[in-house]
């Protein structure tokens, strides 16, 4: 699982229904679950997140050195999931760009949680859309 501090749940759940992402009907109004596909993206409040970890609940400044990774089906899917991003309140920080290993963009959540948009011939995502991890094309 991948546990996310937000400002607001109720918001950060809505940017991400946004993007398609499906609620787990196993969810709370203080902890929202997304299913990926053999692990889970969950929603708890910043402030209790930080008070359950014995940690100030400090601003989201400077680079964390973490960002999360979409990974997209088809080239042209890079930049429509960054549009979807910014239509539903998150910022892009870099548009989609060709590099030497596909094609990847930058958004910030609402909450500011970094995430790559990526995509490679090398992935391989099943009929579900979950990636493959132990092969590549």
């Amino acid at each position: 699982m991948v546990l996310l501090g937000v400002n607001d749940v109720a918001r950060a759940a809505r940017f991400y229904e946004a993007l398609g992402w499906r609620r787990s009907p196993t969810s709370s109004d203080g902890f929202v679950k997304f299913n990926m596909g053999g692990y889970a993206i969950c929603l708890i409040n910043r402030g209790d997140l930080a008070r359950d970890a014995l940690e100030p609940a400090a601003e989201n400044r400077g680079f964390s050195g973490v960002a999360l990774i979409h990974v997209a089906r088809k080239p042209e899917d890079v930049p429509r999931i960054l549009a979807k991003a910014a239509e539903a309140g998150g910022v892009i920080v870099k548009h989609a760009t060709r590099t030497h290993w596909g094609i990847a963009g930058y958004f910030k959540d609402p909450d500011g949680h970094l995430f790559e948009v990526d995509y490679e011939d090398v992935w391989v995502l099943d009929n579900d859309n979950h990636l493959v991890v132990d092969r590549i094309n």
